[in-house]
């Protein structure tokens, strides 16, 4: 924390000790002694102080995640499990909509609300009071006679209507369209200006409650009157059910309804009523035993493909996307979808002019799933991938090229505007450096007016360069700001303690994701070591050594001899520092392991410090005195872990949970995560659609799990 922060944090408690002493005697007492002028002053010192240093504040109880699931039998083996935890004893359950919005958590005090915060990671949140005060449907002070204590947990969503006229007003503004009512709300929550807020059609749906103190109920039925009683929105439709027929009828009846809601749904959630049997049934590591949330089917519908364009990521991969005919699917109007990759377009034959059948998957990412060859006009052409990239990038003109470990094209120009952009905002992602306030548009404004070349410009920009920037359009100026920039600069610098892992991942070295970059965080204390690392050296050693040793076996005995002993001599080495570990199957008899970090890997990363680019960036490094440090990982503790030394492969698109959520669920449990299907694979976890990595596993007998069957083991 700066001194700005600690400095703003004192003020921020002496604020609210001060406002919350003056109404209670106002409130309470009915003796107030400052006027409402003081009052009013104090109370817009302590708006513009949370507005420019916005703080995570702690749950009073744990906001726990759900587990989900796709089939109806899941639900029935939910309902026959929690009867086998509580035998003989009926078990009625209340299903209710699951709302598609942000999760977040009030607390009210004697009837006033005194904090509000986003769920975070559970047990930490953003403090988001302010925001969510310009709520119309949320009180300040609870109607009635109020709990001591009550905080209640919702999610704020914005209204479908609403949506579609902010998107519509943005568009005219010339500025980048929400993808959806979900994004548009948790975007809305994260503005610093309650103002903006204020303008956005948020709404709010309370469903439950955390620590309360003052309140006598037992049942989760009777928290929707007592919401409702106190003047808090809360879901207009639930159901009790005692067993699993009632449960699949209620959630057949809330499926037929729920496109009706002003908010977005996605699914319905099953909790056991009586709170007293959730104590008993308790919880697992992530979830709770007596809840789970059953996600619908997502939503397909049929489109005009009208043009195919080509965008270039961060890494230079040239992507094709499909322009559509706008579309609405799953409460959002859907105008493009992607397609993936050259080869995703040939096994699909989808041509410009066909019809296509398109999906939200996880009713978030558009897909197009398959083309209505009926419906195919005759004019349709086979799409020619090489013809219209014309052997160059579509936004540089520079060199590309295919790479065929990928199946895709690459611009080969580092400098190539869009590559520089995309790298600043996967620099600054949640997931490697967190800088979220220079994502988006902010990230093509600094580019585009020459404050960022490169990612690491970020550390020398100053307030006074961000506060001028106009992100909206000559005719419609919308100036940064002062406040938004201090916020940035502050993340910014709040990313130099970063440890190893983040910055490893942040620097988008090739074939380097999370798992591969807390793996080397653990095995490394530094950069610099990365850079030089003997470990990566003598394992791409060895894989090359491997290689000359096969094929002098039987030409040249001796010097084959020769080539056994080196690889015996990196074998105990890498053994020896716990980064390899005797292989089942060895290639080389008496030398075959298996190591942490793989051949491939390992070159990519020497070779990318070892060039220009990498050479400079140390040196960049070196001259911001940025000097990120291992959080070294207990290599006993990861050993006990449940997933601990197993390899998965994830391929198609798993019906209710992320591809990153499925890594980030394997990942904490102590598995690992690879690109490709191998022998040394465990587990390849198949949603729908899976590509040749399916096909290899069958191949190689290699365990198939459905998502069922992944949750199973996760959960095991």
């Amino acid at each position: 924390m700066t001194v700005d922060e600690k400095q703003a944090a004192k003020r921020l408690q002496q604020l609210r000790d001060e406002i919350r002493k003056h109404d209670r005697l106002y409130y309470d007492e009915a003796a107030p002694i400052i006027g409402d002028r003081e009052y009013d002053r104090l109370y817009k010192e302590l708006v513009e102080v949370e507005t420019q240093f916005p703080e995570q504040v702690s749950h009073l109880i744990p906001m726990l995640s759900l587990d989900n699931t796709y089939s109806e039998e899941e639900v029935k083996n939910f309902y026959a499990r929690i009867q086998r935890l509580l035998p003989n004893e009926k078990i009625p359950v209340v299903i209710e909509p699951k709302v598609d919005g942000v999760a977040v958590s009030l607390i009210y005090e004697n009837g006033k609300l005194r904090q509000a915060a986003t769920r975070g990671d559970g047990n930490v949140g953003d403090n988001i009071t302010q925001n969510i005060r310009t709520i119309r449907s949320v009180p300040d002070h609870l109607r009635g006679a109020a709990p001591k204590l009550l905080e209640v947990r919702g999610e704020v969503y914005m209204d479908r209507k609403g949506f579609e006229k902010l998107n519509d007003e943005r568009k005219k503004q010339g500025l980048p369209l929400f993808a959806n009512p979900r994004n548009a709300a948790a975007g809305s929550l994260k503005q610093l200006d309650p103002a903006i807020v204020a303008k956005r059609p948020l709404g709010i749906v309370l469903y439950g409650t955390g620590a309360t103190e003052g309140m006598d109920i037992d049942l989760h039925s009777e928290i929707f009157p007592l919401l409702k009683k106190l003047g808090l929105p809360t879901t207009e439709r639930w159901w009790v059910a005692a067993s699993v027929e009632e449960i699949l009828d209620a959630i057949h009846e809330l499926d037929a309804i729920r496109h009706n809601f002003a908010y977005q749904t996605d699914g319905a959630v099953v909790k056991v009523n009586t709170f007293a049997q959730r104590e008993r049934l308790g919880f697992t590591a992530k979830s709770p035993r007596w809840a789970i949330a059953y996600k619908y089917a997502a939503e397909r519908v049929e489109t005009r493909l009208n043009d195919i364009i080509i965008q270039v990521g961060r890494t230079g991969i040239l992507t094709p996307v499909a322009v559509l005919e706008p579309v609405l699917v799953s409460g959002s109007t859907v105008g493009r979808a992607t397609l993936h990759n050259e080869d995703e377009i040939k096994r699909k034959d989808i041509r410009i002019g066909d019809t296509v059948v398109i999906e939200k998957a996880g009713e978030v990412i558009p897909a197009v799933v398959e083309v209505v060859k009926s419906q195919r006009p005759r004019s349709a052409k086979p799409f020619d991938f090489s013809e219209h990239i014309q052997g160059k990038c579509p936004v540089c003109g520079g060199p590309i090229r295919r790479d065929p470990q990928f199946v895709a094209w690459r611009c080969e120009n580092l400098q190539c505007p869009a590559q520089t952009t995309r790298r600043v905002e996967f620099f600054a992602a949640r997931g490697a450096l967190d800088i979220e306030s220079v994502g988006g548009i902010v990230a093509d404004n600094v580019v585009e007016r020459g404050l960022v070349r490169e990612p690491l410009d970020l550390f020398e920009l100053k307030v006074e360069q961000l506060a001028k920037l106009n992100l909206g359009t000559e005719e419609a100026p919308r100036v940064f700001g002062e406040k938004n920039a201090t916020k940035a600069i502050n993340a910014i610098e709040r990313a130099r303690t970063l440890p190893l892992s983040r910055w490893l991942y942040a620097l988008a070295i090739p074939d380097v994701g999370k798992t591969t970059a807390m793996d080397l965080s653990r095995f490394h204390d530094t950069l610099n070591d990365v850079a030089n690392s003997l470990l990566l050296q003598d394992v791409a050693d060895y894989e090359e050594k491997k290689k000359q040793a096969n094929e002098l076996r039987r030409k040249d005995p001796q010097a084959y001899h020769v080539l056994r002993n080196d690889l015996a001599e990196i074998r105990d080495r890498l053994i020896k520092t716990g980064f390899a570990k005797q292989s089942k199957t060895k290639h080389v008899k008496g030398s075959g392991i298996v190591t942490e970090i793989g051949p491939v890997v390992s070159k990519s990363v020497l070779d990318f410090f070892a060039s220009a680019t990498g050479k400079r960036i140390l040196q960049r490094l070196k001259d911001l005195d940025i000097q990120p440090k291992s959080e070294k990982v207990s290599l006993r503790k990861a050993a006990e872990l449940p997933l601990a030394g197993k390899t998965f492969v994830l391929t198609g698109t798993l019906p209710s949970m992320t591809r990153e959520e499925a890594r980030e669920k394997i990942e904490a449990l102590g598995g690992h995560v690879t690109g490709s299907v191998s022998k040394k694979t465990d587990y390849v976890v198949a949603g729908r659609e899976p590509g040749s990595k399916f096909d290899k596993a069958k191949e190689l007998g290699i365990s198939i799990l459905n998502e069922a069957e992944f949750r199973k083991e996760i959960s095991a």
